[in-house]
């Protein structure tokens, strides 16, 4: 007789072989044809609705990492919310305006020798956005994101662009918006000026120099009469010396007057030695120190003073509470054009605002003989040889730091003082300031994890007044007329609303084709000198983060199926200045509260070296060259694995660590469906009180699993969901519970009480398992979840979170269980040992002896039956005696079993069946 037929082997039809990359696109069709995402949001949504809002990705190329890192977390949450009892719409957007779709549309029309105007230029700006749009879409669906594909959100479409005019025209009305002369940083490469959020800190490498300034006037006396006097400054950009108006001085500061020969310098007493090493001033004597603000009436001369006519000017002493003793010479060299704390000084000091720098980077003729020259290097260069050349420049080297470059062209920045239009941070709101109510709507909200808080509450105290205009033809335009009659700007509520009916009815294209007088009313006249005419419009346009912070206005409000205020915005950490700021500014002046009720935010996605992935590092992992071989699953496990509040890793080992930990989880969860191919839930499941007690035991274990697993997933913390279910699904069932019941599972009589009572327990755990990991492994869940027995929903992504399992919980066995378990892992080191000398070929045909003292002996005795079993053995004996628990191996007795593999000393003593033990002859009966 063939005595394994009569055994109840596993029977799966979950291959152990994943194929993800070519099932994972089956389930998707699934999910399309049976409309699984439009059931989820039609069915019973107990706890309401639950939105999370897009924050709208560039289109303009294939989807990265990083990418793939924000969707895939956020598509967790939504899918854990609707499985959770809420009703979770996912609306995609995408950010269309802006420089790089420009620049590459731009190029495109240079390769083929065409120059277009800027509606030809527009129009094919949308037709390029649109055709990434169209690509993206597939890509993140590829994912197993979920969402209304269909019906995305576009900042380029008409709708959004007229809201976009609408918010700017609020703001306006409200006393929001102003035009002025200020310093702004500048990318002369992109010809444009840019916000914080659009600013990256990279390695840079400049000129230091120490200048020195002569003395021109001393009405105070500071310096002995008739000396040839100077004072000392020190800068990283030589480009702006023919921009110097000032030298700055702290008043509260100590400043030393020195002489070095024949000549006195004066500079900070705190850099004293430092300066005088650099300039060659050593064996150098003090004369005297001075406070700072002993020095405000100081005048020098230029140090250009005596190259050429345009630098024949003074540079006067003022003071200045930014002048720090960190580095250089405690004296500063202001040039009120360059810089916001030089701009201010100026003001306080009715300087002139001198900016000698065009757009695109070149000394300008107020330059004098530098005029045509890009600041940098051949700026930099000329200034440095002409201050040698008048014996001004006292020291030159290189300064390697952190320097502020364009996010979009990667090149340095300047700042350059220009008249732009701003959103005033500080206007007044409701009896406090706007940057106030800001800093009072964070403090509202939710932030994960939550020290991000003080992120965005360091940008939002220090940001300055918000810079929208930007000299780009891609873009909403700012909807602002001028008269020609008295050249002023004009914001009417009229003109606004003209604007935006305009862009409403026509798109914003129309705002580039039609002139003034067609878009302005019949009749309308100049607020400001009641001319009637002509007018024409701003040419520049709006800075894209208002596009994308008014997604809110947009997006939420107009919609009667999702919420305003969301309860949760999720993006990188770079958003803090980016899009969560800029959307906080626009709700919070229109609405007066932030546009979220949480944010989550997530690092970068670093090569396995910690660095910016690029393909000349050689440390680029492309998600979808990873979908092609290893399907998205594995991605989305990745996602899960992180703790995405940091940057984070990834590489090849990193990836293939994942794959491991997913070919544990799927082969336990093929090994539990395996041993359910005959049992209905329905008719054979066994009461819970009935069970045996290491079903009971996992049962426990998989409780405080879920329930641990249900919190984390709640405050949006993966990782630790991924970590326990692996060591669930390693040590309790692998390498415990499955182990231990192996053999009643499959010898035992297949309807006995003993099997049943395993198959429920597997059951529950099983069924709990797909549910908990569905919003992560969407696709392997849909696959288990077909497999399961029982009626349930036609998609796993219809169910709910595991319930019941709160009646699972039993501290009281699991503590007496934590003394069989830890017996049985002192009785496994020895049998290892035993495998190892060769008393044993295996543990199955051993017997162990267990030598117990008082304490051991009372939690071992009443299980003193069930311990074979539990060490998977053919026999325990346990006895009183020995210092603690002793364990002793020995072979066992008897012959092996036929049908279950026990050594037995009554196997051959059958003549019906002399293979077997007295067990398996009477199952087989």
């Amino acid at each position: 007789m063939n005595y394994r037929d009569t055994l109840n082997l596993p029977q799966s039809k979950i291959p152990m072989r994943a194929n993800l990359a070519q099932r994972e696109p089956e389930f998707q069709r699934f999910w399309q044809e049976r409309e699984i995402y439009r059931k989820s949001l039609e069915k019973n949504a107990p706890r309401g609705v639950f939105v999370l809002h897009d924050g709208p990705p560039y289109s303009n190329g294939d989807l990265h990492l990083g990418h793939a890192l924000n969707k895939i977390l956020k598509d967790i949450i939504l899918r854990f919310r609707t499985m959770q009892g809420y009703r979770s719409p996912y609306v995609p957007g995408w950010d269309n305006h802006g420089m790089p779709i420009e620049f590459a549309v731009a190029a495109e029309f240079r390769e083929r020798g065409e120059e277009p105007s800027v509606v030809d230029l527009r129009r094919a700006c949308r037709r390029y956005a649109r055709k990434w749009v169209k690509i993206q879409s597939k890509q993140f669906q590829r994912l197993g994101i979920r969402g209304d594909w269909d019906h995305p959100y576009l900042t380029m479409d008409q709708e959004y662009e007229a809201r976009i005019v609408k918010n700017f025209a609020a703001l306006a009305e409200k006393g929001y918006i102003y035009r002025g002369l200020r310093p702004i940083l500048w990318c002369p490469h992109d010809e444009t000026a840019l916000s914080e959020a659009e600013l990256e800190y990279e390695d840079h490498v400049s000129e230091s120099i120490y200048v020195r300034f002569p003395l021109a006037e001393d009405p105070d006396g500071v310096f002995p009469a008739g000396a040839s006097a100077y004072t000392i400054i020190w800068t990283t950009t030589p480009w702006t010396i023919p921009a110097n108006l000032a030298v700055a001085f702290h008043p509260e500061v100590e400043y030393a007057l020195i002489k070095a020969g024949e000549e006195h310098y004066l500079l900070a007493e705190g850099l004293r030695e430092a300066t005088a090493s650099a300039c060659g001033l050593e064996g150098h004597e003090l004369v005297k120190r001075l406070p700072g603000k002993e020095l405000a009436n100081l005048v020098f001369r230029h140090p250009l003073h005596a190259s050429e006519a345009a630098f024949a000017r003074d540079s006067k002493g003022v003071l200045a509470d930014y002048v720090t003793l960190e580095q250089g010479t405690g004296v500063v060299h202001t040039a009120p054009g360059h810089g916001p704390d030089d701009f201010a000084t100026g003001r306080k000091y009715d300087l002139e605002i001198f900016c000698p720098v065009d757009g695109k980077g070149r000394f300008t003729d107020q330059a004098g003989s530098f005029a045509g020259l890009p600041v940098d290097p051949e700026g930099n260069e000329a200034v440095l040889k002409a201050l040698a050349e008048c014996g001004n420049l006292l020291h030159h080297e290189k300064f390697a730091h952190q320097y502020p470059h364009c996010w979009r062209c990667h090149n340095p920045l300047l700042f350059r003082t220009t008249e732009q239009w701003f959103l005033s941070i500080d206007h007044p709101l409701n009896g406090q300031t706007h940057r106030e109510a800001a800093l009072a709507a964070i403090q509202q909200t939710r932030w994960y994890p939550p020290e991000s808080r003080l992120r965005i509450e360091a940008m939002v105290e220090g940001r300055p007044d918000w810079c929208l205009s930007r000299q780009r033809a891609w873009g909403v335009g700012l909807p602002i007329f001028y008269c020609d009659a008295c050249d002023e700007p004009i914001l009417t509520p009229e003109s606004l609303a003209a604007a935006h009916e305009m862009v409403l009815a026509r798109g914003s294209d129309s705002w580039f084709q039609l002139p003034a007088e067609e878009i302005l009313p019949e009749g309308f006249q100049c607020p400001h000198c009641q001319s009637s005419g002509p007018f024409r419009k701003e040419t520049d346009v709006l800075d894209v983060w208002f596009d994308s912070g008014s997604s809110w206005a947009a997006v939420l409000e107009p919609d009667e199926e999702l919420a305003y205020p969301a309860d949760i915005y999720l993006e990188g950490s770079d958003q803090h200045r980016g899009w969560f700021n800029a959307s906080l500014m626009v709700s919070v002046g229109l609405r007066g509260i932030a546009p979220f009720k949480g944010v989550v935010s997530h690092g970068f996605a670093l090569g396995a070296d910690g660095r910016k992935m690029s393909k000349s590092r050689g440390n680029v992992i492309d998600p979808l060259e990873e979908m092609k071989t290893g399907g998205a699953d594995l991605l989305r496990l990745w996602v899960a694995s992180t703790d995405y509040g940091d940057d984070v890793r990834v590489g090849r080992e990193i990836l293939d660590r994942v794959a491991d930990a997913y070919r544990r989880l799927r082969n336990t969860l093929r090994f539990l469906l395996g041993n359910l191919y005959d049992f209905d839930p329905n008719s054979d499941a066994v009461p819970l009180s009935e069970l045996s007690e290491i079903d009971r035991w996992a049962l426990h274990r998989a409780g405080e699993l879920f329930g641990n697993s249900l919190r984390a997933y709640d405050v949006y913390e993966f990782h630790p969901i991924f970590h326990a279910v692996h060591n669930f699904c390693a040590v309790d069932l692998s390498a415990v519970y499955l182990n231990v019941t192996k053999d009643r599972l499959y010898t035992c009589r297949a309807d006995s009480r003993e099997r049943r009572s395993a198959q429920t327990a597997m059951y529950l755990i099983a069924d709990g398992l797909v549910r908990l990991l569905a919003p992560i492994l969407a696709h392997t869940a849909e696959e288990v979840w077909r497999q399961l027995p029982g009626e349930r929903e036609e998609s796993v992504h219809l169910a709910t979170v595991p319930t019941g399992f709160e009646a699972w919980r039993d501290d009281e066995l699991s503590e007496r269980w934590s003394h069989l378990l830890e017996a049985r892992d002192i009785a496994n080191r020895e049998l290892e040992a035993a495998k190892r000398d060769g008393r044993i070929d295996q543990p199955l045909a051993a017997a162990v002896t267990l030598r117990a003292n008082a304490v051991w002996l009372a939690q071992l005795q009443p299980y003193a039956d069930d311990l074979a079993t539990l060490f998977v053995v053919s026999e325990v004996r346990l006895v009183e005696g020995g210092e603690g628990l002793e364990v002793e191996v020995a072979p066992a007795e008897g012959e092996k079993c036929q049908r279950c593999w026990l050594v037995r000393p009554e196997v051959g003593q059958d003549a019906e069946h002399p293979g077997l033990c007295g067990r398996c002859r009477e199952t087989i009966a």
